[in-house]
């Protein structure tokens, strides 16, 4: 079978052929980046159609640009300078030959003037009309519409305005509380709670300020907010021939700063009569995206509240982030369908059918992984990514690898784990054990806060809204860890920071090490005093004692290493990554992140009693740069270690003479080891 039959269908006539391109193709350019081109690119390929991939300048190396068959560069590392740029996809889609588009979720996949354009340029267009993006993109805009067929909709302002004085006379009309909300746009972004007139003008401005960062457009709406409601979205699919269908809904309650954290189907909430009410409704709403219908992926998002009354609040004209869950109760591949639908295919299931697919296919969550700090505001992070591994058992929708970078210039989502079980109970299960043991360390995620918001008891009991993390987990609460954090010590003083895998493979200590491990660990400063023979260690900081005894440690890669012992009787498994004097050590839910001090220690913190420099970590006399006998000042170097692919100065910690050296350069040393003694000057 060719690669265009894969997906055409007879075309039959709508009216929708006069401005719809309805035929078949082979090849696909993502107009996208990251884990949404790897996801549409595993759908296309099942389908035998060829994918593009485009990447810019600072996604030159990702992982997603060897997903599809082949990559062209759009350039810039700005989104306004590639992905944003819709001369630049228009030339990679002619430079490839790609005779569609898809633009994946983000970016411009709501943009109707980059829909327009691919269009006029004789593309396929893998989405709904212009006309209908057009009109549901504006919030406004589409509250006018869906008042005028009649579904619900909270009392708000019936225009949007950048005046924002206008905007103040209109809300003492309204009442309170009352949600800000940015016109154009979502994700949060332009978004504001305002419980008084007192607030309204700085959220105003704070609001305006960031719609136009995010979207070039200051336009701002006001409507009545429901301070404690579920957020519930249904998916519709719509062919181009006049059928729509609602596939089950989903709740996204679980947010944090209007971003999405945990999404799920079905819904805790809502129950098989609810459903087909919502369902209608949101069927109703894609019909009314414009007047010549609606074509392909769509979601239509509500306000539920606790007595199953709901409103609508606007309708997303793509693919969204959470649609996994969707397709694993409905067993529909929902980027294939829009392909299929792109290229003239007609729906070839009634919705009684999706229906009964979706209440008897058991329960699905995800959990949005994305680089940033729960400890510092949830800030976003940027970096390297030294360990990844996804946990084998779950869906994971991700385009991942060991030692990529994270930009920062893209949107901080890594990733997405996807659990699928009979029922909430197992799925919230498969979910927990799946984040504890991904890896996904050298730099700060979410992983850990996650785990925390599904283990949570109110979240278990599916009674909760979007208040939930305000109410329980405002801050994330640190977990006892006092036990790895001896164990970490122990590794650090044990196993060589370079790597060296003849060392590391099977490695098991023997001889006694009798040491002080000084570390920043979370924000705190620790020092743990290791005593140790024969492969057992007693580990003391403070009022804290650990025992580490039957201690194995295996090479895994660059600086990375599986580590096992008998920690306090207990076995542990850990994984421990350095970088410099970085490290990360996690062991399932826990997780431990700081620095390793003993180079401050070998720099700063020798006594004018004491002349002996000591091996901070294990690694390479490179260079000795002094001679026994020789005058040395305090401060001066004496000998150059490499360790981590990092050069180290040792430093002489007091003014005297160089007594003696027992290193050489070339030499592989221990940490702690007396690599020079100083004799104090008289």
């Amino acid at each position: 079978m060719s690669a265009s039959s894969s997906i055409a269908s007879p075309l039959i006539a709508s009216p929708l052929a006069s401005q719809w391109p309805l035929r078949p193709f082979d090849t696909l350019l993502i107009a996208n980046r990251g884990e949404i081109v790897a996801r549409v690119a595993r759908s296309a390929q099942a389908l035998g159609i060829r994918t593009v991939a485009v990447y810019s300048d600072a996604d030159r190396d990702a992982p997603f640009v060897r997903s599809c068959s082949t990559a062209v560069g759009i350039g810039g590392e700005r989104p306004a300078d590639s992905y944003l740029r819709i001369d630049a996809l228009l030339d990679a889609a002619r430079r490839s030959g790609a005779q569609a588009i898809h633009p994946g979720y983000g970016f411009l996949s709501e943009s109707a003037a980059f829909a327009q354009a691919v269009i006029d340029a004789g593309l396929v267009w893998v989405g709904p009309s212009p006309a209908a993006i057009d009109a549901m993109g504006d919030k406004a805009s589409a509250r006018r519409r869906m008042q005028a067929v009649g579904v619900p909709v909270l009392p708000g302002t019936a225009h949007a305005s950048e005046d924002l004085a206008d905007l103040q006379a209109q809300a003492a009309q309204l009442g309170w509380p009352l949600m800000v909300k940015a016109s154009a746009g979502g994700g949060g972004r332009g978004m504001r709670l305002v419980h008084d007139a007192a607030a309204l003008p700085d959220a105003l401005r704070a609001a305006q300020a960031e719609a136009r960062a995010a979207f070039g457009d200051g336009r701002l709406l006001l409507e009545r907010a429901l301070l404690a409601p579920r957020h519930v979205e249904v998916q519709v699919l719509a062919d181009g021939h006049g059928q729509v269908l609602h596939l089950g809904e989903r709740d996204c309650t679980v947010q944090r700063r209007h971003q999405k954290l945990i999404e799920e189907a079905p819904s805790p909430a809502v129950n098989a009569l609810l459903r087909r009410r919502m369902g209608e409704a949101a069927v109703q709403v894609a019909r009314s995206a414009s007047e010549a219908g609606y074509v392909g992926a769509g979601t239509v998002e509500f306000l539920l509240d606790a007595e199953g009354h709901f409103w609508f609040m606007e309708m997303n004209t793509r693919l969204q982030v959470e649609h996994p869950v969707t397709e694993c109760l409905t067993g529909l591949d929902l980027v294939a369908w829009q392909l299929r639908i792109a290229a003239g295919a007609a729906l070839d299931i009634a919705q009684d059918e999706v229906l009964q697919r979706f209440e008897s296919g058991g329960h699905a969550v995800e959990a949005r992984l994305c680089a940033e700090d729960p400890v510092h505001n949830h800030l976003p992070q940027s970096g390297t990514l030294l360990r990844w591994q996804a946990p084998a058992g779950l869906r994971c929708d991700a385009a991942l690898q060991s030692g990529m970078q994270v930009s920062p210039f893209y949107d901080s989502m890594l990733g997405k784990l996807i659990a699928h079980g009979p029922d909430r109970a197992s799925a919230l299960r498969q979910l927990v054990d799946g984040l504890d043991r991904t890896l996904c360390m050298g730099l700060p995620t979410n992983r850990v806060f996650l785990a925390q918001v599904l283990r949570h008891p109110v979240f278990a009991a599916g009674d909760f809204s979007t208040a939930f993390l305000a109410q329980h987990l405002a801050a994330p609460f640190p977990p006892d860890a006092a036990h790895l954090q001896g164990l970490l010590a122990v590794c650090l003083a044990a196993l060589p920071a370079s790597p060296l895998p003849p060392l590391w493979d099977g490695w098991t200590s023997a001889g006694r090490t009798d040491t002080a491990v000084p570390l920043q660990v979370q924000g705190e400063r620790q020092v743990w005093v290791l005593h140790g023979h024969q492969g057992r260690w007693q580990a003391v900081c403070g009022e804290r004692t650990v025992v580490v005894e039957d201690f194995h440690a295996q090479a895994d890669g660059q600086a990375s290493a599986l580590v096992s012992a008998l920690v306090n009787g207990q076995l542990v498994q850990a994984a421990l990554v350095r970088q410099g004097v970085q490290f990360w050590l996690q062991s399932g839910a826990l997780a431990l992140h700081g620095e390793d001090l003993r180079l401050q220690a070998v720099s700063r913190a020798q006594t004018a009693s004491s002349g002996a420099v000591l091996a901070p970590m294990h690694g390479r006399v490179v260079r000795v740069e002094v001679a026994p006998g020789q005058s040395v000042q305090a401060g001066q170097t004496l000998l150059v270690m490499e360790a981590m692919k990092m050069e180290h100065r040792l430093l002489a910690p007091i003014a005297g003479l160089v007594k003696s050296l027992h290193a050489q350069a070339g030499e592989q040393v221990a940490a702690r080891r007396v690599l020079a003694e100083i004799s104090a000057a008289d």
